[in-house]
């Protein structure tokens, strides 16, 4: 029996690492330069086949806009740094705005919310499906189940 898949949430910023760059490097990528030791921590706790939200930050953006997969976990970097590599799976259908995100999961506990400085959150699978609803499911699947 194989490990359990989690969820995750990847927040960078569009004009340094947009969806459309992860696209364009054939859907591979490192994800490095988390600096927060508690982002970190989630990353090292991530694993291969685990799945994680792309989400843009910033004033204009702050949405959901597609899933990657981790194709590669936690590995050292540099002084105190490290990294995963991840692989794109499917832009979402729709984005899902971080306003809509707050009205839709109205009381329910979302770290996202809780934490919003982190660039890398852990998602519970409810959020997950609620979100993947939201947003119509994301390109290459179905629905946005696994």
């Amino acid at each position: 029996m194989g490990k359990e898949k989690n969820y995750w949430l990847l927040k960078t910023e569009p004009g340094e690492w947009s969806w459309d760059d992860q696209a364009a490097n054939g859907g591979l990528s490192k994800w490095d330069g988390v600096k927060n030791k508690q982002a970190q921590k989630y990353m090292k706790g991530m694993g291969v086949g685990d799945l994680c939200f792309f989400y843009h930050s910033g004033a204009k953006s702050r949405r959901v806009v597609g899933v990657v997969e981790v194709v590669r976990g936690w590995y050292e970097e540099g002084e105190g740094g490290g990294a995963v590599d991840v692989k794109a799976v499917g832009e979402m259908k729709t984005a899902v705005g971080l306003a809509e995100m707050k009205k839709e999961l109205k009381g329910v506990e979302f770290s996202l919310f809780r934490q919003p400085r982190l660039s890398v959150l852990p998602v519970e699978k409810g959020v997950w499906d609620k979100v993947c609803e939201m947003g119509g499911g994301y390109e290459g699947e179905e629905e946005c189940d696994d």
